[in-house]
């Protein structure tokens, strides 16, 4: 009977630093670049200048941007485009995971070094991309340059979306094919902590500047403390994986491979069958038909799944603001909740994907989640917003830990880098559809009430998608022992 594999929790836990290095400062980055454009690009001529030549060419923008909750009357009494600027502006970290994370997922596969695959990418993009996000406030409080500003942002979200995708594959390479639902909870775990650290950074600084009494009249003072915070946690996170994380060197095992074959007596024939047996091993690293239908469908699964998500995150304060007539700080403690519910869900989760299946778990999630929405559109009760925003954290955890895992065992332990890269593709073009998608339908709907029609609508597309995925388990343990058996 095989030995019944565990989890190296600290070790995972350890690699889970990595994810909470990304994952502060985009807790940061959202709530605060917002801010910043907002007072810069309020005060620009040229976009002023701009918007009132749309809106005269187009003026169904502003029907459109009313759907999406934006306030375009400005003091003067006309309107200003500027929360269209800096939507567009604030979407390319999207399109940038969009177009590198795949690139170098797939590049990191290749690479061999001493530091092994990942590492390299994250030790040096981490900390160019702390000194990016910690000048991006000082251009904009010391200097008021908008320009500055957006070479700072930019680069800062270019260099991201060079070292997410081989950060985020750290764990899969380090972690048993069976087990890496549990390793990805650990992981989604840690990046929920990370992503709290973000959020309440500012409200900490805030508290700490006051207690030294400093004037902080002008909340825009403390930006450039808050991110340098999310540079510093950044920082110390990848200084801990430096420290007590260690790839294996890359290098030794094309060295084995290569020598493997090799025969005194025959090295030339040995060679020429060495390059023989590299090019059937190329061939069979490539993806059956069944398998790419496989992919096909989980990546459809994923965009249509974000798309729900993203929706409810995005549009969920000015659905409580309309339906709920709740404040947006009582929007913010809502959304709270369900993130909270997410992190305690996430290792019963992990559990659960590893004893009955992860293809199974993430269809229990989906079901629960459309349940919950449902539910709430037909009753329209209070109480039942918290049962879906508390079911539904749950039920998010449930997916979320699951498909990752899923997608990579598709590719197989080679690609998990390039898979890594297709997961971001899909989940971020869903980022990038889904304010565009639920605008249009609360524009022709009238009301926020829609977002409990178009988020379970979403999952039931991403559920008929996955239901349709026929690979992407972990290989029974006795197999795994068959195999390398097989391979000694």
């Amino acid at each position: 009977m095989a030995e019944q594999q565990k989890l190296n929790y600290k070790k995972t836990i350890l690699i889970g630093f990595g994810f909470m290095a990304t994952s502060v400062v985009w807790g940061i980055y959202d709530p605060y670049i917002t801010k910043i454009l907002n007072a810069m690009l309020s005060d620009s001529a040229q976009i002023a200048h701009w918007s009132d030549a749309l809106i005269a060419r187009f003026p169904a923008l502003l029907d459109f941007m009313r759907a999406q909750g934006e306030n375009v009357e400005n003091a003067g009494g006309g309107f200003t485009l500027v929360p269209l600027f800096i939507g567009l502006i604030m979407t390319f970290d999207n399109v940038f995971g969009v177009i590198f994370q795949p690139a170098f997922g797939k590049i990191s596969d290749r690479t061999h070094s001493r530091f092994g695959k990942r590492s390299p990418y994250i030790y040096i993009g981490a900390p160019i991309s702390a000194v990016l996000f910690a000048l991006i406030p000082w251009m904009f409080v010391r200097f008021d340059s908008l320009f500055a500003v957006m070479v700072c942002v930019i680069l800062f979200v270019l260099v991201m979306s060079l070292w997410r995708a081989p950060v985020v594959a750290l764990m899969p390479d380090l972690t048993p094919p069976k087990l890496r639902s549990e390793g990805n909870a650990i992981i989604n775990l840690c990046g929920g902590v990370g992503g709290l650290l973000g959020m309440l950074s500012g409200t900490v600084i805030l508290a700490v500047m006051k207690l030294l009494r400093a004037d902080v009249s002008d909340e825009t003072k403390i930006f450039p403390y808050v991110f340098l915070f999310g540079s510093f946690v950044m920082v110390v996170c990848t200084l801990i994986l430096f420290f007590f994380v260690k790839e294996p060197d890359s290098r030794l095992k094309v060295v084995a491979e290569r020598n493997k074959a090799m025969d005194e007596h025959e090295r030339h024939a040995a060679q020429k069958q060495a390059e023989k047996e590299e090019k059937k091993q190329l061939k069979s690293h490539k993806l059956s038909k069944a398998e790419r239908i496989s992919l096909i469908f989980m990546l459809m699964g994923l965009f249509f799944l974000f798309c729900g998500t993203n929706a409810i995150q995005t549009f969920f304060a000015l659905f409580a603001d309309e339906i709920l007539h709740k404040s947006t700080s009582q929007a913010t403690f809502m959304m709270a909740v369900f993130a909270i519910c997410s992190m305690l869900t996430a290792i019963p989760a992990g559990k659960l994907g590893k004893r009955f299946g992860r293809k199974k778990t993430i269809l229990l999630g989906l079901v629960l989640f459309m349940s919950v929405f449902v539910l709430y559109l037909l009753t329209k009760q209070m109480t039942l917003v918290w049962v879906a925003l508390i079911v539904g954290g749950a039920a998010n955890m449930l997916i979320t830990v699951n498909t990752l895992p899923l997608v990579l065992e598709i590719g197989g332990i080679d690609k998990v880098g390039t898979f890594t890269g297709y997961y971001y593709t899909a989940t971020f073009s869903a980022q990038i559809a889904a304010p565009i998608l639920f605008g249009m339908v609360r524009m022709f709907s009238g009301t926020y009430m829609s977002l409990f029609v178009f988020s379970p609508v979403a999952f039931v597309l991403s559920l008929l998608c996955i239901s349709m995925v026929r690979h992407g388990e972990a290989v029974p343990d006795h197999l795994v022992k068959e195999a390398q058996m097989a391979d000694d």
